[in-house]
Parts: structure tokens; sequence; C-alpha cells
């Protein structure tokens, strides 16, 4: 009877956690472009790109993500540019952002972020060749 139980229960578990973890950390990627601030966004405004959830502050946040996803997504797949371009991936903090020509660059923290912005253009220029190598490894085989 227990195996019977067991063997019910199992479809029940979440076996798909794709969408359990945020894009962003959970900050709406939108309200850096046009708030110029880090947001955290709303389990109310979500929409899903690639596998990710993203969730927004605001359903108009959400519309313009929707429309053009690539101009508000972050660098390396949110992952800490100064981390990438040393071949490594760092979980970012959503707090410590930067935009630099359109693009949204995450960092580890601020101490990272004042290291990546001592050559921004040369850590950039590195990180996007690292990432083609690492973008489909896990961070822990880096």
């Amino acid at each position: 009877m227990a195996l019977i139980a067991a063997a019910i229960a199992t479809p029940a578990l979440a076996t798909d956690y794709t969408h359990s973890t945020p894009g962003a950390g959970g900050y709406d990627v939108v309200a850096y472009f046009m708030d110029g601030k880090a947001m955290r966004g709303s389990g109310y405004h979500v929409a899903d790109y690639n596998g990710v959830t993203y969730a927004f502050t605001s359903e108009e946040h959400k519309k313009l993500f929707v429309a053009n996803p690539t101009k508000y997504l972050p660098a390396y797949g949110g992952y800490c540019a100064y981390g990438v371009s040393v071949a490594k991936k760092f979980v970012a903090d959503p707090e410590v952002w930067k935009i630099v020509d359109g693009t949204l660059y995450l960092n580890l923290d601020k101490g990272i972020q004042v290291k990546w912005e001592k050559d921004i253009p040369g850590n950039i220029k590195k990180a996007e060749k690292n990432w083609s190598a690492i973008k489909d490894k896990a961070p822990g085989d880096l």
C-alpha cells in the first residue's frame, strides 16, 4: 500500500524547476533602463523568456519586456560581468549594476564592481571572449 501511495504522490512533486528561480534575482530588468534604479519585481507581473521567469514592477514594464526582451536582459545570463571576464560564473547582486552602451551588466558586489569599473571596455572584451566558452558550463565546473 505504501508503494502505491508513493507512486501516486510522485507525479505531484515538481521535477521541472526551470521557472522556480526568477531571472535577475526577481528584479525588474526594465526598471534599470526606465527608472534608473534596481527595483524588485512583483509576482503579479511576470513573463517567461527562454525558460527563465522575469518579474516586473508594473504591467507596462512587462509589456515593454515582452515586446523586446533582448533589449533588457542582463549580459552573460545575469552572471557577474567581472566574473565572466575572468572565466567564472559568480551569482550577481541585482543591486550592483551598470548600463554600458545599452547593455545591463550585473556584478557580484560593490567591491567587484569597483574592480570591473577600472577597465570596463577591457573587462567587457575579455568577458565577451570567455562567455562563448563558459556559457553552457555549470558555475561549479569553472
